[in-house]
């Protein structure tokens, strides 16, 4: 059973914190913060620990120690993300370089103003994948589909000291009106972005394997993404050294009406960039529902 209920840890003085400190100090000054923050987050988050350490120890090989070691860098760089987000919302964004690989493939879909289906991971930093989108943005939009289950005054909170985003969001809600939204931007040749690496319990799933090991996966973004006669891209946004972002986009090659087989190219495709970016795994729960299994 999925332990995500759809929510983020973090309180509104420690927001409060990083946000003073990123706009009197400086980025590098906020990120000196989180060497305490995680390892409050290394000693205290004992359900997390076990899910990233499982991740680690057991589906990238790694030995014990170096897992241990790498439970506690993992926070770390889950917190510059964090930060990074929200300095790059706040208006620092010229204090970052960016990177763009496969960038033609996002504006050939713009181009040909088809619409077109995005699918990312909770790998890397995708939350700030915005303000690369809004680059090429010109006459197009796009569509996030996402949850709105942050705390409701850290979000205020959040909202009030950054720039609005060019970019619609729609949110999952329980009623399944959301799926309205998606057929009605999809049918204004807008384009839909998901993430295909979470669900909630009691939604439809699909099985594939991931590292070495079958997990669930949200069936919907491989479902909708299947049956249309758009073009399908995974992307991600991955954080690099010296304030440096690398943006990845890739064509996938399933079949219509396949959304195993999509799916499968979209497992392999983040299989990939773990691989490259083992720290930028930032699923703190019992992904691969293994850790309560006797």
């Amino acid at each position: 059973m999925s332990e995500w209920d759809g929510k983020s840890k973090g309180t509104l003085l420690g927001y409060k914190i990083f946000v003073y400190c990123i706009k009197k100090l400086g980025i590098k000054a906020a990120y000196s913060v989180l060497v305490f923050v995680a390892f409050y987050y290394f000693i205290f988050e004992k359900r997390s620990n076990k899910a990233i350490f499982y991740y680690f120890n057991k589906r990238l090989g790694y030995s014990y120690l170096k897992s241990i070691c790498s439970v506690y860098k993992s926070y770390f760089t889950f917190g510059q993300t964090i930060i990074d987000k929200t300095a790059i919302s706040a208006g620092l964004r010229d204090k970052f370089t960016y990177e763009f690989d496969g960038i033609d493939l996002l504006k050939k879909l713009l181009a040909e103003k088809k619409g077109g289906v995005l699918i990312s991971a909770h790998v890397g930093n995708f939350e700030i994948a915005e303000h690369f989108f809004g680059e090429i943005d010109l006459d197009f939009q796009i569509n996030l589909v996402t949850t709105d289950m942050e705390h409701s005054i850290i979000k205020e909170y959040l909202d009030s000291v950054t720039k609005k985003s060019s970019i619609k969001f729609i949110i999952v809600k329980e009623d399944l009106s959301h799926i309205f939204e998606i057929n009605n931007a999809l049918a204004n040749n807008e384009l839909i972005c998901f993430t295909g690496d979470r669900y909630f319990e009691g939604t439809k799933t699909l099985t594939e394997q991931l590292l070495g090991q079958e997990a669930h996966f949200p069936a919907g973004p491989f479902l909708i993404a299947s049956r249309l006669k758009v073009p399908v891209l995974f992307v991600y946004v991955m954080k690099e050294a010296n304030l440096h972002y690398h943006l990845y986009a890739r064509e996938s090659d399933a079949k219509h009406r396949d959304e195993k087989g999509l799916l499968k190219a979209y497992t392999t495709s983040v299989e990939n960039m773990l691989l490259k970016y083992p720290m930028q795994w930032f699923n703190y729960f019992d992904f691969w529902n293994s850790l309560n299994k006797k």
